[in-house]
């Protein structure tokens, strides 16, 4: 009992030990909830030996086909997407068979957002993710990894 313990910190990685990849997810015929959780896993970096949750240590994450996206159930005619203008009697609302025609990429993105924390970390991890209705995307120079979910 006469020697201290020694205490072990927490290593916290520097920004130099943080390497972000970037991979790209078929949404094609995946179910939304299930693809948006897998998703924000990647965003944040839950995978990696090297998490910490105060900390952006995620990778960036390209989903395309966005369009082609199921929902379970009756979800697509009774689930609701809902927003507020800021205005007085300014609740707006549209049913996910309505949006999923308009704006997929809107529904995924929303999804995605919603697992994501609610602060200013949330909003740099959320900057990382791309969404896209098509096939076809922009970021062909970052070399992207394809990921089976």
């Amino acid at each position: 009992m006469g020697e201290k313990a020694k205490i072990q910190k927490t290593p916290i990685p520097s920004r130099d030990e943080i390497d972000k990849q970037w991979y790209i997810i078929d949404a094609r015929g995946k179910v939304l909830g299930r693809l948006a959780s897998e998703v924000a896993k990647i965003l944040r970096g839950k995978g990696k030996p090297k998490f910490t949750p105060h900390l952006d240590v995620g990778d960036f994450v390209i989903v395309i086909n966005a369009k082609d996206v199921r929902l379970t159930g009756r979800k697509l005619d009774q689930k609701e997407f809902r927003w507020y203008s800021g205005y007085s009697s300014g609740l707006r609302s549209l049913k996910y068979s309505n949006l999923m025609q308009r704006n997929p990429v809107r529904a995924v993105e929303h999804a995605v957002k919603g697992m994501l924390p609610k602060n200013r970390l949330g909003r740099k991890i959320f900057r990382k993710l791309k969404v896209y209705a098509g096939a076809e995307h922009p970021h062909q120079a970052q070399k992207p990894k394809p990921l089976e979910i």
